[in-house]
């Protein structure tokens, strides 16, 4: 049943279309191909998105976690859809050395064992023992089932480094066989997805063990409090974190030489600054009001030791195509992404519902790309492009799936021209905008515009800059190997004037991400999940048909980066 509202049927039906697919061949607009319009299916069907995500989002899939059969059934569901509508599997090679649909993913799922985690602080007064869940967070090793370790400890402000930027927070401080403690977050004068990436996790420790720190203790702040409260993080301390494992059986992105850390709470930190160059409660205020931050020693060791316990298992990305019509062009793809995987079953929340079926985060991402693939590979005569479906595994754990991927291709990456990544769209209202959080560095922000005036959507800024959604989703891990890339979600603008959307999409991060509620009984919009099917569309065609491939801006950070 095809839904979409008449303004748009009239600016992008199949008269549209049929423009689309004469640019999409080799002759000229002045010569016009002749197309019986009667026999496209172009329009897109509301219905068949509905399907995918009540399929998705059933409770006999029990929230799709990474490597679990749930999932193994979903990608089942994403293969068997892309073999009905013709696509060419992509993937890794099968045991008779044909191309497969699935590239297997090795993980390491890393457990902390109960009752081992310790963080002691060697104070002046006497040993300072801080308690788990309460005074501080630790995951288990993913290097090491048993590990310990007493330190001296260094304040280092936030523990990030950025020559284009004027940081380094280990100038004239030495860390060699000490402990960093580091606010969480990053100064706010940097730019917001800049900021996302100087400031991430992966980055922080990596600058930590190239100057040869061995633990890392993370500050929980004020300010961090007002975005996410420890007590929330600490309701899922005791997942166990998961890395994907290289050929040679390492964790991909972890630093061995970070042996362990622990993630404290901002009351439970006071006592290491006891006597220090600045108070505890001075390094707060700077940053709260955004003022220097500068490193020095602190004067007590800390003992962090825990245990852990590893298991070994496999999930699949799932990768299929649709080839280009033009003879050069073909071999140039442009990647769309979607996360199949979602965070499984959950016992901790008194709720007698235990299944996070994930409708929105990210079963109608997967649900809007299906769509997507149908519309391409029933065109008559296709983009000039290829077009490079990726359902990736593994997001929830830390963006596995898409990293895996994009570090073992299946298309050399110097094919891969472009990623419009699909990520949690909310389509619970009639959405008038969409953001496409990258679209600043790179020509792909005109691209996008272009594409989205087209049927009357604007293209908008971050509305949400604090939230570091830049480093998110699994479009990040693209632009870690140099392809420009796009995150894309609904917008906060209305075109029902009585609708906040601003006001929905904080309604629904508060009470409905990775919580049961995120289901099928959410008043999901399917109108709206067909117009961004339409977007999404209609950006990939104008790459896939545009002369000149994207490009990252002269000078811009992540292109002069990560840029091929």
């Amino acid at each position: 049943m095809n839904i979409l509202p008449l303004k748009i049927i009239k600016k992008s039906s199949l008269v549209a279309f049929a423009v689309l697919a004469l640019v999409a061949c080799n002759k000229p607009p002045s010569a016009p191909l002749e197309i019986n319009l009667k026999d496209l299916s172009l329009q897109v069907n509301a219905e068949n998105i509905k399907a995918h995500v009540e399929f998705l989002a059933d409770d006999t899939l029990e929230g799709r976690d990474t490597g679990s059969t749930g999932h193994q059934i979903s990608a089942n569901y994403v293969k068997s859809y892309f073999k009905q509508l013709g696509l060419a599997p992509q993937g890794t090679n099968t045991a008779d050395d044909n191309r497969g649909f699935e590239q297997q993913v090795r993980l390491r799922k890393s457990y902390l064992i109960d009752g081992s985690a310790q963080a002691i602080i060697h104070g002046s007064k006497g040993d300072v023992e801080l308690n788990f869940l309460t005074d501080f967070l630790m995951s288990g090793s993913s290097f090491q089932n048993k590990t310990a370790i007493t330190a001296p400890t260094v304040f280092v402000g936030y523990g990030v480094i950025s020559a284009e930027f004027g940081y380094n927070d280990y100038e004239n401080i030495d860390v060699n066989g000490k402990i960093v403690v580091a606010l969480t977050g990053r100064p706010d004068d940097l730019p917001s997805e800049e900021g996302a990436h100087i400031g991430s996790n992966a980055e922080k420790s990596r600058h930590a063990a190239e100057h040869g720190a061995i633990g890392f203790i993370t500050l929980h702040s004020p300010k961090r409090e007002k975005v996410r409260s420890f007590e929330k993080a600490a309701q899922y301390a005791k997942a166990p974190s998961v890395s994907w494992l290289t050929q040679d059986d390492m964790p991909f992105g972890k630093q061995a030489k970070i042996i362990t850390g622990a993630y404290v709470a901002q009351e439970a930190a006071e006592v290491l600054f006891t006597g220090a160059a600045s108070s505890l409660a001075d390094i707060y205020a700077a940053d709260t009001n955004n003022k220097t931050i500068k490193g020095f020693a602190l004067p007590y060791q800390v003992t962090l030791k825990n245990r852990s316990r590893h298991e070994q298992l496999t999930s699949p990305n799932v990768i299929a195509a649709v080839a280009g019509s033009d003879e050069k062009l073909k071999n140039e793809y442009v990647v769309f992404s979607a996360h199949l995987d979602h965070i499984g079953i959950s016992t901790d929340s008194g709720n007698e519902d235990t299944i996070n079926n994930g409708a929105l985060d990210n079963a109608s991402g997967v649900a809007i790309l299906l769509e997507t693939a149908r519309l391409l590979a029933q065109m008559p005569v296709k983009p000039k492009r290829s077009v490079l479906f990726v359902v990736v595994t593994g997001e929830e754990k830390g963006l596995l799936g898409s990293s895996y991927f994009a570090n073992n291709p299946t298309i050399p990456v110097a094919q891969l021209v472009a990623n419009v990544n699909l990520d949690m769209p909310l389509i619970l209202y009639p959405f008038a905008d969409v953001i496409a959080f990258g679209s600043t560095h790179s020509t792909m922000g005109k691209t996008v515009a272009t594409a989205a005036k087209k049927i009357d959507i604007e293209l908008s800024e971050d509305p949400m800059p604090e939230q570091a959604l830049f480093t998110r989703s699994d479009h990040y891990s693209f632009v870690k190997v140099g392809i420009p890339s796009v995150f894309l979600m609904t917008g906060f603008k209305s075109t029902d004037a009585s609708i906040d959307g601003g006001a929905v999409f904080g309604n629904f991060l508060k009470n409905h991400y990775h919580q049961h509620s995120d289901e099928i009984t959410l008043p999901i919009n399917y109108q709206a999940a067909a117009n961004f099917a339409l977007v999404n569309l209609m950006i990939g065609l104008e790459i896939a048909n545009q002369v000149e491939r994207p490009q990252w801006h002269s000078g811009d950070f992540f292109g002069s980066t990560f840029g091929q």
